[in-house]
C-alpha cells in the first residue's frame, strides 16, 4: 500500500510542486535545508493548509481531490510539532485523556496505556507541563499524537527545538515507534544524523523543492544527487548481530555484503542494527591485504566515480548487493587504475552503530 500526494504549493514567492509515491510503511523522511517546503508539503498532507488543486490518497482512500477535502480533524492521523503545545491547565494524563476522547471506541488500536509505554512516561502522568523538561513534554505530545489511534503519524521537526542532551534521550522513543508500530510516520527534519537513525525511505528536497525519493540507503549513495557529496558522505545498512569474539570483546555482524566486527559486547545474539560507515573511512586496494591492522575488509566493485573538486574522488562500490562510497584522492585513483566495473577490495576502517 502507498501514499500519493500532489500538491503545488504558492504561499508569497515559494513555489512548491511535489508529484510523489509515498511507502504507506516504516518511516519516511523528508530531507533538506531550511525553507524549502517540508513543513508546507507535511502540513498540506495533514489538511492544515487548503491547496485548491491538491490530491492525496491514503490506500484505497482519497482524503483530497478537486471535489472533495477531509477536514483535518476527520483525517485519521496524528501530528506532532516543534513545540509540544500541551494544555498548560491540564497535567498529562488529562492531556492524553483529551486525544484519546477524539477517536471514536471502534477506530481505537492503540491504547492509552500502550502509549504512555511506547515513551516511558508512567512516571509523568500527575504531573503539569510547566513542571516537565522540554525532552519531558516532547515525549508526551508524542504520546498524545498516538492516543488518537493514528493510520498515519506526522513529525514536523520533532527535536528541533531540543538541545543535544534531550535528542539523544528521545531518539531511542522514536526508534521504538519504528520497530513496534505498523503505521507509517512522515518525518521532517535537516539534521542527517536524525534521518540515518530512524528513516527507511527518503524524500529529498533542495533549495527549488523536491529532487527525488526513494529507499535511504540508494538515496544516500546515488553520485547524481548531493548527499553522496557532502562532506558528511556515508553509507548505511541493517545487519544483524550473529556472535562475539570473548577474548577480544568484539561483536560479529551479517550484513548482505558479508561480516563485520565492530568492537565492544553491549549488543544481544540475533539483535538488528542499522550501520553507518562514512566515505572518508573506506580504503581501497586491488589485493586483498593480510598484515594490517584493519578487520573489515570486503571484496568489492566499482560502480561509478565521480570527481570532487580537482583533489578527491567519490567512488561507489557494490559491495555483495550494496551499496557502498568510498572517498579518495585522485592521485590514488589513478595510480589504482579506478575505473566503473573494476574489482577491489573495500577496507573499512571504522563503523558506526546507529541508536
Amino acid at each position: 500500500m502507498n501514499m500519493q500526494a500532489r500538491f503545488h504549493i504558492r504561499q508569497g514567492g515559494f513555489n512548491l510542486h511535489a508529484d510523489l509515491k509515498i511507502p504507506a510503511r516504516g518511516v519516511t523522511a523528508l530531507f533538506g535545508p531550511s525553507g524549502c517546503g517540508k513543513s508546507s508539503l507535511l502540513r498540506a498532507i495533514a489538511g492544515l493548509d487548503r491547496h485548491t488543486d491538491g490530491y492525496f490518497k491514503f490506500g484505497a482512500e482519497i482524503w483530497q481531490d478537486q471535489q472533495q477535502f477531509l477536514p483535518p480533524h476527520k483525517r485519521p492521523l496524528g501530528f506532532v510539532f516543534q513545540e509540544a503545545s500541551l494544555f498548560p491547565h491540564l497535567n498529562v494524563r488529562r492531556n492524553l485523556e483529551y486525544g484519546v476522547k477524539r477517536t471514536p471506541t471502534s477506530a481505537r488500536f492503540i491504547s492509552l496505556e500502550k502509549a504512555v509505554s511506547l515513551l516511558g512516561i508512567q512516571n509523568l502522568m500527575e504531573r503539569s507541563p510547566g513542571t516537565l523538561s522540554g525532552g519531558e513534554k516532547q515525549r508526551v505530545a508524542i504520546a498524545r499524537a498516538l492516543a488518537v489511534s493514528p493510520r498515519l503519524l506526522l513529525m514536523d521537526e520533532p527535536l528541533a527545538a531540543l538541545d543535544q542532551a534531550r535528542k539523544q534521550e528521545i531518539l531511542p522513543y522514536l526508534e521504538t515507534l519504528h520497530d513496534e508500530l505498523q503505521i507509517p510516520i512522515l518525518y521532517v527534519s535537516h539534521t542527517l544524523e536524525e534521518i540515518a537513525r530512524l528513516a527507511d525511505h527518503l524524500i529529498l528536497f533542495g533549495t527549488e523543492g523536491v529532487i527525488d525519493s526513494g529507499p535511504i540507503e540508494e538515496m544516500l549513495t546515488r553520485l547524481d544527487l548531493p548527499l553522496a557529496h557532502s562532506a558528511d558522505a556515508a553509507t548505511i545498512f541493517n545487519a544483524k548481530v550473529v556472535g562475539f569474539d570473548q577474548t577480544y570483546h568484539l561483536t560479529h555482524l551479517q550484513f548482505d555484503g558479508g561480516e563485520l566486527t565492530v568492537p565492544g559486547m553491549s549488543l544481544q545474539l540475533h539483535q538488528p542494527v542499522r550501520v553507518r560507515i562514512a566515505a572518508r573511512d573506506i580504503s581501497l586496494t586491488l589485493q586483498r591485504q593480510s598484515s594490517t591492522s584493519i578487520q573489515n575488509i570486503f571484496a568489492a566493485s566499482v560502480a561509478e566515480m565521480m570527481a570532487e573538486g580537482d583533489s578527491q574522488v567519490t567512488v561507489r562500490l557494490n559491495v555483495g548487493g550494496v551499496p557502498a562510497l568510498a572517498r579518495v584522492t585522485q592521485k590514488s585513483a589513478a595510480e589504482l587504475e579506478l575505473a566503473p566495473g573494476c574489482s577491489v577490495f573495500a577496507q573499512v576502517k571504522s563503523a558506526v552503530l546507529l541508536g
